[in-house]
């Protein structure tokens, strides 16, 4: 009987998406640990093409795959009125998976001890001194692979107990106008222009990429997806009501659900092995984004493993995931008027400050100054209630980032 080949590393990262990406991107940039990935093989395991969007100053050293980036930011009220900010020095900024996956295979493929395997990887065990992955190759046969440390992004099947779970679920066409209709400077966050749900709320939401030329979706926070037809038939009354873009071809089209949740992410799940990513809780649940907290733990774990400390930290602090649970619960509960409380924020709180805020990258002393401008009392009453709350199981939805 032949023994199951082994393969050793230096550090493995179970999935090709923007955290495993990331996070092996700024390891192979140390040039001090050995780095391998496992991505899925071709077929109907592979994920689509992705859309991650983020905000920053310019330092994120990824400005050469970035599809596009914006140096203002609007938001329609419900009313119709329309909120535009600048938050510089920060910019609005979009990746699409495929070059990012291509930028950081060409890195890898650089360095000596990095690279990508084409493989389906299984259960994870610990071993003296670290951990081990059972692979699947595309052919069948098995392989086991070794490392001294085990990074898992792979989406959980089962969200952490939760006392709120929402979802942020989207679909969003990719469209050709016949004539000129977008602003490439401005990038529409949220567009409250569109026919409210009873449970939850929903927006458009605007990326141009060129005068004729955008990224158009359809987003709803609720507790349930839509299905394709019910999102397909929203976002023509969005293009053809709300925007006026008249006539216009869909060039290609994505779809994604992302968890929005106050449930506790373990990060450390053996002696050597971590979560990262969604699974490991870098989705802020107060806006679905995961990208940018995906780069800022990256880094830090790779500081940390290059000062031969390793580090994991988590990716939000303690603060802003207490003032997300509530704005979870409030929004849930219907105590708070969603688009209402999402405009106030912007027409309220200067950009810069309002974008650091939802990086969690606020003083106390700022973050109270936003907290007064809202709804005090819904808000209250909701973080006086939520310590007697149980913490019930829910499904995970299907991955899904705009991101990031």
């Amino acid at each position: 009987m032949n023994a199951t080949p082994v393969r050793e590393t230096d550090v493995l990262v179970l999935g090709g998406g923007a955290a495993g990406l990331s996070l092996a991107h700024r390891l192979a940039g140390t040039g001090r640990v050995g780095v391998l990935v496992v991505e899925p093989p071709d077929g109907p395991s592979r994920p689509t093409v992705r859309t991650w969007c983020f905000w920053d100053d310019g330092t994120c050293g990824l400005d050469g795959v970035v599809s596009a980036s914006w140096p203002r930011l609007r938001v329609h009220g419900g009313d119709g009125a329309a909120h535009t900010v600048d938050p510089s020095p920060l910019r609005y900024r979009m990746l699409r998976s495929t070059r990012f996956e291509e930028y950081v295979h060409a890195r890898l493929a650089e360095r000596p001890g990095c690279g990508v395997l084409r493989a389906t990887a299984g259960a994870v065990h610990d071993t003296p001194g670290g951990a081990e992955a059972d692979c699947t190759a595309p052919d069948g046969s098995p392989l086991t692979v070794r490392a001294r440390l085990v990074f898992d992004s792979r989406p959980l099947t089962a969200l952490p107990p939760a006392r709120t779970r929402l979802l942020q679920h989207f679909r969003g066409w990719f469209v050709r106008t016949a004539r000129p209709r977008f602003d490439s400077a401005v990038a529409d966050l949220m567009d409250f222009r569109v026919p409210q749900p009873v449970h939850g709320l929903s927006f458009g939401y605007v990326l141009p990429l060129a005068p004729d030329h955008a990224l158009v979706e359809y987003t709803e926070f609720s507790r349930t997806p839509l299905t394709t037809p019910a999102y397909e038939k929203a976002l023509d009354r969005y293009c053809h009501d709300v925007l006026g873009l008249g006539a216009f071809a869909v060039e290609t089209a994505e779809q994604g659900v992302v968890p929005m949740t106050d449930a506790r992410f373990p990060v450390r799940i053996g002696p050597s092995v971590y979560r990262i990513g969604t699974a490991g809780g870098a989705t802020r649940p107060s806006t679905g984004y995961t990208f940018a907290a995906a780069q800022r733990q990256s880094l830090a774990i790779a500081a940390s493993l290059a000062a031969g400390r390793p580090r994991v930290p988590a990716p939000h602090g303690r603060r802003a995931l207490a003032m997300d649970a509530v704005m979870l619960r409030a929004l849930d509960t219907g105590r708070i008027d969603g688009p209402a409380f999402f405009t106030g924020l912007f027409a309220h709180t200067p950009a810069e400050r309002l974008l650091r805020f939802l990086d969690g990258g606020t003083t106390l002393r700022e973050e109270w100054s936003i907290g007064l401008r809202g709804p005090v009392g819904p808000m209250l009453r909701t973080a006086l209630e939520l310590p007697f709350l149980p913490r019930r199981s829910h499904p995970a939805p299907q991955s899904g980032d705009r991101l990031p």
